[in-house]
């Protein structure tokens, strides 16, 4: 639940000068008319008229300002991480080195709106699952100080004289207590029909169509999850547990994938077929990490399988104890296909052709770049997609370093090279129900792959992203999952026999929050639909009715749009120079709000 208080900053206030007497030596002799020293810094009158004047205009600018302009605000909980930190610790995970952060606040009380702070003990890195230590005395001797959710500036001005646009990040007054704000991301505007199913939103119009809600190229990038990053593989790999990233055997042995570091990755280009580099999700669960840890090799006996993608929130990992294995709804319930692959891609040749794929539901969404002349050609090999090739052409021909990045997310191909999407003759978009790309299947432990063929290239700094999954739960009884027989048809990640049943439409829950069209005579009764980017744990509109609270916000409860991070938590040291100084500014997290 995101409810906002405000911040603790107040309109300036104007300071008193002082006459600074420039004199030097002993001072001359004065007339006895003359006022004395202390005399002339008695004000008259018309200087205190002057300094009523400014007072009362810096105060008239400062309402002004934060009327019609902009005002400050702090986020006091987790429901919109890691887009915006509530009061939460900074982890720093001891096995692989990645840097996450967990809640270090309970969710909203709803009696008096207060925000109790939960005991946090330990937290689950994202990466290798490690269960972080955080007590005084821990392994790592490192302090984990609670630190405030961030300060942020929120423009009034959009709304006043432009409309909401789907994907803002709002504020708003709680149409249950229009005393309390809070704080979402707008994804339903007057008179849709807005639907979550499969962690997407749908929208119903008014004449019945039903499409998907694509989210904007900057939107997208802003919104994605971290599922890996392949720098750290090495540090996770040195206890015994198997890498992530591997080269598929050929059969002949030519061609081959080499790995000096387990971080990069080369090719020589000498095998006509294509020679694939493929990612399998090797999460280890609460019990073979603890193996891990102690014998620093694989669990004895037990067979490592890679597992589905899920929409696990390392923000959500907190627990009370260190021992604890994570709570369920912690570890992700729920598959996500909807996935994006980051790499350098170095070319070391003049022709050939780099392969980028993506699975989702057993299908293989492919990007295609001959390195002779750059063109980029979309494909999903199979039925029903002939006539799908969107063409472009891009930046990497010939011998050349590049950043990479393809994404499949909201039945749609993106791709961008050195940062800038690329624009295709074709609609990159498709049908998801038609290609039969709901349900996962054995392919999906093997979401992401990378081939080469007739080319020498080499690929780095591999990064895997997934899409926000919106879930379809309208109880939160004890944790959220939108599965309707949770307790008979619950899907096991690692088990291909229970994902037909298990995550079939069937027995996925689909929910429907209708919204009144808009109103042209009262157009502050307009509804619009909100909700958190951290699904898992965010009392959003699917939860108010719970509390017998309209599920829309009316446009008359809008406060304005989520502008910038200006203030996120400060350091108490200089970073990277250890030198002690309290409130140094947090640069890195200061940034427009996406």
């Amino acid at each position: 639940m995101s409810k906002r208080t405000p911040s603790d900053t107040r309109p300036g206030q104007q300071g008193a000068g002082g006459r600074k007497d420039a004199a030097r030596g002993q001072p001359a002799a004065r007339p006895v008319s003359e006022p004395t020293p202390l005399a002339s810094w008695v004000p008259t009158p018309a200087g205190i008229r002057e300094t009523v004047e400014s007072v009362i205009v810096a105060f008239v600018l400062a309402f002004l300002f934060r009327t019609f302009e902009a005002e400050a605000f702090v986020i006091p909980t987790g429901s919109m991480a890691p887009t915006l930190m509530g009061r939460h610790k900074d982890l720093y995970c001891p096995v692989c080195g990645h840097e996450f952060q967990v809640s270090a606040s309970d969710t909203t009380d709803r009696d008096n709106n207060t925000t109790r702070e939960a005991v946090v003990n330990s937290g689950t890195c994202p990466f290798c699952r490690e269960p972080v230590d955080l007590r005084p005395g821990n392994p790592e001797h490192e302090s984990y100080p609670t630190y405030n959710g961030d300060r942020i500036l929120v423009a009034k001005f959009p709304y006043m004289f432009g409309e909401p646009k789907r994907w803002d990040v709002i504020v708003f007054r709680y149409p249950g207590d229009a005393t309390t704000n809070f704080i979402k991301r707008l994804v339903g505007l007057p008179g849709e029909t807005i639907q979550i199913h499969h962690g997407d939103l749908w929208i119903r119009d008014k004449h019945g169509t039903v499409q998907i809600a694509r989210k904007s190229p900057q939107k997208l990038l802003a919104m994605l999850r971290p599922v890996f990053d392949n720098d750290l593989a090495p540090r996770i790999t040195a206890l015994g547990w198997p890498a992530r990233w591997q080269g598929v055997p050929a059969g002949d042995g030519s061609g081959q994938w080499d790995s000096a570091n387990g971080m990069a990755f080369e090719s020589d280009g000498s095998a006509e077929a294509a020679r694939w580099l493929r990612y399998r999700h090797m999460v280890p669960s609460y019990a073979q990490w603890q193996d891990v840890l102690r014998f620093h090799a694989a669990p004895a006996g037990e067979t490592i399988r890679p597992r589905l993608i899920s929409d696990f929130t390392a923000y959500n990992t907190g627990t009370d104890s260190p021992l604890r294995e994570p709570k369920c709804s912690s570890e992700g319930l729920h598959w996500v296909g909807d996935l994006a692959l980051e790499c350098t891609l170095d070319v070391q040749s003049d022709a050939g052709e780099m392969i980028f794929e993506l699975v989702k539901g057993g299908r293989r969404f492919q990007c295609r770049i001959d390195v002779a002349d750059g063109t980029a050609t979309l494909g999903v090999p199979g039925p029903g997609t002939a006539d799908f090739r969107p063409q472009a052409r891009t930046a990497v021909r010939g011998p050349g370093r590049h950043t990479v990045m393809f994404a499949n997310v909201d039945d749609e191909l993106r791709l961008w090279v050195d940062g800038r999407v690329t624009e295709f003759d074709a609609a990159t978009t498709y049908d998801s129900f038609a290609l039969g790309a709901r349900v996962p299947t054995e392919a999906d432990l093997s979401p992401v792959g990378i081939a080469v063929r007739k080319a020498a290239a080499k690929v780095s700094h591999l990064k895997l992203s997934r899409d926000i999954y919106y879930i379809a739960d309208e109880m939160q009884q004890i944790q959220h999952e939108d599965l309707n027989d949770f307790k008979r048809d619950q899907p096991e990640l690692g088990d291909p026999d229970t994902w037909a049943l298990g995550f079939a439409d069937a027995n996925m829950r689909r929910i429907e929050f209708p919204l009144a069209p808009p109103d042209p005579k009262h157009p502050e009764r307009d509804q619009f639909l909100v909700l958190g980017d951290n699904s898992a744990s965010s009392k959003d509109c699917r939860l108010w009715w719970v509390d017998h609270v309209d599920r829309w916000v009316p446009r008359k409860l809008l406060i304005g749009k989520a502008l910038y991070i200006y203030w996120p938590h400060s350091w108490d040291e200089v970073p990277y120079l250890r030198i002690p100084l309290y409130y140094f500014p947090n640069f890195k997290r200061m940034h427009l709000v996406r």
